[in-house]
């Protein structure tokens, strides 16, 4: 008898205090990013290519942790270079209380300094920002300014929307990205956040209509669609059990159901 368990725990407090620009932490030294990815990103290969992605899209996570967010998007374009849109409330426009320049330009999301770790290692990003009603956009080259932070128009909606193109000379083996790598951690990520809507777009591969391929990625019933999805197709002896807890430190949830099958027991963890 096997059994599939999960895990999932968040000790990320979520307030409901003013999201500016005294909220995003700065990284510092983006040379020292280009000099030694692998500390930042695990590797210069596959994985570290593909770890940029996921470095955006967890700002955008972070956003529908705590609770201004419940779709993101992301296509990759025929070059590979990668779009991801939110949203959220958009990143702040107005200047770092200790750098004086737009936070935007520092910026490292809520949570982490992701973007500025993209930015380091791109040869080109382009953000998007909307928020008060207005519309930002900010570009930089190699990590540097480019064209600075300025108002493009008026916006109905708030967001933020991130495009970058990786470094050949840094991802030296390759800078093609791969669908079903990226497809199976956003399915994921939309089982550990229940209700969020991840969508994934492939611009490099159409119908015959010219439709781009796209995935949609959405778990109402959280990690106990999890479990389900794992026991896809097994004789299971029970529903899945779920509970969760909440305390000072943070919360945790839990899923488990046991199947007929002989394979090993299956137990998976995560933490944010």
């Amino acid at each position: 008898m096997a059994e599939e368990i999960i895990t999932s725990t968040n000790a990320d407090t979520v307030t409901d205090h003013e999201y500016n620009a005294s909220e995003i932490q700065v990284l510092k030294g983006l040379e020292a990013v280009r000099k030694r990815p692998g500390m930042y990103i695990g590797s210069t290969g596959p994985r570290g290519l593909h770890h940029l992605v996921y470095e955006v899209v967890d700002n955008s996570v972070d956003e529908a942790l705590a609770g201004y967010c419940d779709t993101i998007k992301v296509t990759i374009h025929p070059d590979n270079s990668i779009s991801c849109e939110d949203n959220g409330r958009g990143i702040p426009v107005d200047k770092h209380p200790k750098e004086k320049i737009p936070t935007v330009k520092v910026s490292g999301g809520l949570h982490g300094v992701g973007v500025s770790v993209v930015n380091a290692l791109s040869t080109k990003v382009e953000v998007q920002v909307r928020r008060d009603g207005k519309e930002y956009e900010i570009d930089f080259d190699h990590g540097k300014t480019k064209t600075k932070l300025h108002e493009i128009g008026k916006a109905k909606h708030t967001g933020t929307t991130v495009t970058f193109w990786p470094d050949p000379d840094i991802f030296t083996e390759t800078t093609v990205y791969d669908y079903d790598t990226l497809a199976a951690r956003f399915r994921e990520m939309a089982f550990l956040n229940r209700g969020l809507k991840i969508i994934l777009i492939d611009e490099r591969i159409t119908d015959a209509d010219g439709n781009p391929r796209t995935e949609v990625f959405q778990a109402m019933g959280g990690i106990v669609d999890f479990v389900k999805f794992l026991n896809d197709g097994k004789e299971t002896l029970n529903k899945p059990i779920y509970f969760e807890a909440e305390n000072a430190d943070g919360t945790v949830e839990v899923a488990l159901q046991w199947s007929s099958s002989y394979s090993t027991n299956s137990v998976m963890a995560f933490a944010n």
